[in-house]
């Protein structure tokens, strides 16, 4: 009988905060990955879109060997950025190809890509934040 009595262990909360993962570390250098995210959306506004991915380089090069959790995101972010310039110039050169009529898709096009850009990005600052190895989609894993 004195085994119906017991109480039950309450269920964790609804709405509790993802855990870190085992290689996100200090909060300093969840901190960094998250600048590393964020520095490409501060590169694209200052260069009007191609040195986004100046910033996620930067610090890639900075803390690569110091913080492991920073060098994995800075990658990705400079991964991603590289991707997305690759696709804005091949939609570029198909417009010059075309003699302007590539226009017709490319706008529409670069469009879609920057919104989308700039969601992942900010997606990715916020998980990198909360110690969450983000991955892009679709993205060239050139630098490893």
């Amino acid at each position: 009988m004195s085994e119906y009595n017991q109480p039950s262990p309450p269920p964790p909360p609804l709405n509790a905060p993802p855990e870190p993962s085992a290689g996100a570390g200090s909060a300093e250098e969840r901190q960094w990955a998250m600048f590393a995210h964020l520095s490409a959306l501060v590169g694209g506004v200052v260069t009007t879109g191609w040195g986004a991915f100046i910033g996620p380089l930067v610090i890639w090069m900075i803390k690569k060997d110091t913080m492991p959790f920073v060098d994995d995101q800075a990658k990705e972010a400079l991964n991603f950025n590289i991707s997305v310039g690759i696709i804005f110039l091949a939609l570029l050169l198909m417009s010059i190809m075309t003699l302007g009529i590539g226009l017709i898709i490319a706008i529409p096009a670069w469009f879609i890509v920057g919104i989308g850009w700039l969601v992942v990005t900010i997606i990715a600052a916020i998980k990198a934040n909360e110690g969450v190895a983000y991955r892009y989609p679709l993205t060239l894993r050139l630098i490893k």
